[in-house]
């Protein structure tokens, strides 16, 4: 069943990458999202954002359970694992109990190359403390869970440095962008596609601070559909 999976995961991958070659930079932010999707410019999605202001209070972290069981049950990974199979480059082996070796990567966001699954962090696009104060402080239990685990989108989650992920730690875009240059127009699409997907508000320096990068990504496009 693992075989299978990472057979089917590294067809994916490469049609994926594919996909995104034939088409102009900077590159779009969604090409594997299934219909029904919408996709607009980068500039008219992050207008798209209802503007609210940051409620922090009762956040903790162990409010959105993750790891969870991942979407198949019976192949011994939890979601963190399954995201690491599914964006592998190369495809790593698999042992029992999910135990990861060899394989390689690439970290979009500083565009390093890595070759062991214990250098990457899976991150949340929209951090969890950032839904939280987005709108998730009046999600049931459910709703939050879902949220920390989704694969329902190949954007909610992603495989990169353990460095990159811990400078970025809950920061919005008005706060940290991605260390490669070459990211940010990516970055910023998956950002305002993950909170369109969820329905989470922007505070007024985020959505300045998206509508500027915005201006530098005029070929980039958000897919997003809406959250189950």
């Amino acid at each position: 069943m693992i075989k299978k999976l990472l057979q089917a995961s590294t067809a994916l991958t490469a049609a994926a990458l594919a996909l995104v070659a034939a088409l102009p930079a900077p590159s779009v932010a969604a090409p594997k999202l299934e219909a029904p999707a919408r996709a607009l410019p980068l500039q008219e999605a992050v207008a798209l954002l209802p503007l609210a202001a940051e409620r922090r209070e009762g956040y903790r972290r162990d409010l959105y359970k993750h790891w969870n069981r991942g979407e198949n049950a019976s192949d011994g990974c939890d979601t963190r694992r399954e995201v690491i199979l599914s964006e592998a480059l190369v495809a790593p082996e698999v042992s029992s109990r999910c135990q990861i070796a060899g394989g390689q990567w690439e970290s979009y966001y500083d565009g390093v190359r890595v070759t062991s699954a214990s250098a990457l962090d899976v991150d949340h696009i929209v951090p969890l403390a950032e839904v939280h104060d987005s709108g998730g402080y009046d999600w049931p239990a459910g709703r939050r869970e879902a949220y920390a685990n989704d694969q329902g989108s190949p954007l909610t989650l992603v495989a990169v440095t353990a460095k990159s992920n811990r400078s970025k730690a809950d920061k919005d875009p008005a706060q940290w962008m991605p260390p490669a240059p070459e990211a940010h127009c990516r970055y910023a699409a998956e950002w305002v596609s993950t909170k369109l997907r969820w329905t989470l508000s922007a505070d007024s320096q985020e959505q300045q601070a998206l509508a500027r990068t915005a201006q530098d990504c005029p070929t980039t496009r958000v897919f997003f559909d809406a959250a189950p």
